[in-house]
């Protein structure tokens, strides 16, 4: 049995069919499409929808209240055209239809049977107001990989025990299945509007490496709280993945021992660099540099150049260029020679050797030097990254533009608000 398709207004409309609809303005115009369904969990009367989460341009996330909504039909969802592109912040008091509800193990009344929500049904009342009133649930039979879906219907909430329960163990498929083609930067918003103990959950299920590049873009407070509820050697796993630099940051937020212990499971080669990094001020070049750019001998090919800028877990701005040193290419290296950036290189026949296209002029850093001074000489001569030296002229990492952006906006600029709006409206149907 599988649950009804998203239709008109005058029946119920299951949440789960109308992730990805089209949102469109009276006059057709898309507005973007939807992401999940925001409802209200009230104590001793049926849950309340109150309104969608729309994904609109840039993939920001904005709220638009049931309120605006005139119908939903089959593959469209029409609104007023009425749009605050505020970006949209989940309150403690609101529950995510999709991120949260979905996969989620009720029991029911009256002989407390245990069974998962597949999907959720909101209908709209005579008062105008939008109420779930039916579940879409499956039991499961067996354990582990033998465990399958048995026994699908649709039962009233009113059947419903502890719809508010929240467990840990929740699985995400249906979250996880929502995020998978999404940027690192784009899940990370997805994981920071749901509450600390269902995104520890949804974060737990990511693959390492996903996990890892995630966690490179959630918050201070976000990413501390994941680090410290996953295992230890998972932790360490998922650190070895990241960053050298963004681990180093982590590992500072952490208390000294625990922050110890992690460098101790983590592999000898990833730890050593994190723990070179560990030592500079957190805003200083040698704070802010990664170990991870494309570093060459002379004689290396410019094929060999270009096939390093293809790797995927290279940020474009240490991609443009290509620091030529003496041996070793390890940092910290041998002499910084020159670098070649990308575009030149890109004009050269791919046998030609790094050491003929060097340009000796790159401006350079110290380790102690402060972000101001990063900032004017990123800016004065248009660079994505800059090397930084120590007195020896060796290459001990490397300062990307980004990185630096990262660190002059506000410490909590992932979570802030953006002022920026269409319409001016109010959220007062928000709850």
């Amino acid at each position: 049995m599988s649950p009804p398709t998203a239709r008109a207004t005058e029946g119920p409309v299951f949440v789960a069919r109308l992730a990805g609809t089209g949102v469109f303005d009276p006059v057709g115009d898309p507005v973007g499409r939807v992401a999940d369904v925001v409802i209200l969990l009230r104590a001793k009367a049926a849950p309340r929808a109150v309104g969608l989460v729309v994904e609109v341009t840039r993939k920001r996330r904005v709220f638009v209240p049931l309120s605006r909504v005139t119908s939903i039909k089959p593959g469209a969802v029409i609104s007023t055209g009425l749009v605050n592109l505020r970006r949209f912040r989940r309150r403690p008091s609101e529950t995510l239809a999709f991120g949260e509800l979905l996969d989620r193990t009720v029991r029911l009344a009256p002989d407390g049977e245990l069974v998962v929500i597949e999907d959720v049904a909101i209908e709209q009342q005579r008062s105008r107001d939008w109420l779930v009133t039916q579940l879409f649930v499956h039991t499961q039979v067996g354990r582990g990989l033998r465990r399958r879906r048995h026994n699908q219907r649709v039962v009233p909430i009113t059947d419903v025990r502890n719809l508010a329960d929240l467990d840990g163990n929740q699985p995400a498929t249906a979250l996880l299945s929502s995020i998978e083609g999404l940027r690192p930067a784009d899940v990370a918003e997805v994981l920071q509007e749901l509450p600390p103990q269902r995104r520890l959950a949804v974060a737990t299920q990511l693959r390492d490496d996903r996990l890892a590049d995630v966690l490179e873009e959630l918050g201070e407070e976000a990413r501390v709280a994941i680090i410290r509820g996953l295992g230890a050697q998972r932790a360490a796993d998922v650190l070895d993945l990241m960053q050298p630099d963004d681990a180093a940051d982590l590992l500072n937020q952490l208390p000294e021992g625990a922050a110890s212990a992690l460098l101790e499971l983590m592999e000898p080669e990833e730890a050593q660099d994190v723990r070179r990094l560990i030592l500079y001020d957190e805003h200083s070049a040698g704070g802010l540099m990664t170990t991870e750019a494309v570093i060459l001998p002379p004689e290396a090919t410019v094929a060999a150049a270009l096939a390093a800028a293809r790797r995927s877990d290279l940020p474009p701005a240490l991609a443009t260029i290509f620091f030529v040193v003496r041996p070793p290419s390890e940092t910290p290296t041998g002499r910084l020679l020159g670098v070649v950036h990308l575009q030149r290189a890109l004009a050269e026949p791919p046998h030609r050797p790094l050491g003929e296209l060097l340009d000796p002029d790159i401006e350079t850093v110290t380790p102690d030097d402060e972000i101001g001074t990063l900032t004017r000489v990123l800016a004065t001569y248009n660079l994505t990254a800059l090397p930084v030296l120590d007195e020896e002229d060796r290459l001990l990492g490397v300062v990307s533009v980004d990185d630096v952006l990262d660190h002059l906006l506000p410490q909590d600029w992932r979570e802030a608000d953006e002022e920026e709006t269409d319409t001016a409206m109010t959220r007062s149907a928000h709850g």
